[in-house]
């Protein structure tokens, strides 16, 4: 598996990052880790979860679950450091911690707590989950309104949170901060105010991307090639619709559909013609869908790591397959052209 500097941090992560989000609902602990170590095996090393974690169904019950799931292997494994580990701390709205938005006192909960699930003594990317100012992102581009916000609160907030970074990273709790969700001004934002402070910088932005989910590919892109920051690429799947399961209305038994009917806003009357059209150039050129997807993201000329979430053992082998696919011009010149003839199916 290639590796790829994260940020301008000196780790070196494996170009493909393992997502956790279905670990303590869709799937057992059991399986979580033997999908931990048959992605080691594979030469994955970078781990992304979060405070939040699982999902379907996402809840204060179940808060926290994922991450005490992989503390466990940790415990029992003893493999910690074979791990750069990522996880993140609900904003504005959570179920955590009341709705409280992100602030430093937040963060120092946020981090012990995580801390004691996860069973170590630090986090190698501790990422903020959304923004407390609101963001454009599951599908609220298209109504987006930033007139409401206040510049000079959201500064306040982000010297706040950029102080409580500080001391963290002093007392090694955390080594790098990231954020999701965040765009383009947010995260020029974050960089100056941490510049000025000299807090730590931001070296990754966690935002969903994919052949059907090109929201990143203008300003963002731009600046994560001259700042140094890496995209860790949410949902490089489609949520499962570049997979081709769902095509002619089919509804797999425990697929995320048959949890989730919306798809957080994803299941548009569009989505599967445009899909489909993703699938026929992979079967056009010989290549199965998903590790043309998944290849796709690595070849963008802007720093991408895909986050791919495995529900199961055979969708993991699956992906780990095609870890070293790389697309000739030609795919990638049909895929520019269906992008162009089909954007933003939802």
């Amino acid at each position: 598996m290639k590796k790829t500097r994260l940020g301008r941090t000196d780790l070196m992560v494996s170009q493909f990052c393992l997502g956790s989000m279905t670990w303590g609902t869709q799937t057992s602990e059991a399986e979580g880790h033997q999908q931990i170590d048959a992605s080691l095996d594979a030469g994955i090393n970078f781990i992304d979860t979060a405070e939040a974690y699982p999902v379907n169904p996402m809840n204060k019950e179940n808060a926290g679950r994922t991450e005490e799931i992989i503390g466990n292997w940790f415990a029992k494994s003893g493999r910690r450091n074979d791990v750069v580990l990522a996880t993140k701390v609900a904003g504005a709205g959570n179920y955590i911690r009341d709705g409280e938005e992100i602030s430093s006192k937040t963060i120092r909960e946020a981090v012990e707590g995580s801390l004691r699930r996860l069973q170590t003594d630090v986090i190698d990317l501790y990422q903020l989950h959304w923004p407390n100012r609101g963001s454009y992102m599951f599908r609220q581009n298209w109504s987006y309104d930033p007139s409401g916000q206040d510049r000079a609160v959201t500064v306040a907030h982000m010297e706040d949170v950029l102080g409580a970074l500080q001391g963290l990273v002093a007392e090694g709790k955390i080594r790098h901060f990231g954020l999701s969700n965040e765009s383009a001004w947010g995260t020029m934002m974050w960089l100056q105010i941490a510049e000025r402070m000299g807090a730590p910088r931001v070296q990754s932005i966690q935002n969903e991307y994919s052949l059907l989910c090109r929201l990143y590919d203008t300003d963002l892109a731009e600046l994560g090639h001259n700042e140094d920051v890496s995209l860790l690429a949410f949902s490089p799947l489609a949520v499962g619709f570049l997979t081709g399961k769902y095509q002619g209305g089919k509804i797999p038994e425990g697929s995320r559909m048959s949890i989730n009917e919306k798809m957080g806003g994803r299941a548009s009357d569009r989505v599967l013609d445009v899909a489909q059209v993703y699938l026929d150039i992979a079967a056009k050129h010989g290549l199965d869908p998903v590790h043309m997807s998944l290849a796709w993201c690595c070849q963008r000329p802007f720093p991408v790591i895909p986050i791919f979430g495995a529900t199961t053992m055979d969708q993991l082998n699956h992906i780990i397959a095609g870890k070293g696919l790389v697309l000739g011009q030609d795919v990638l010149d049909d895929i520019t052209a269906a992008h162009k003839a089909n954007p933003m199916p939802y």
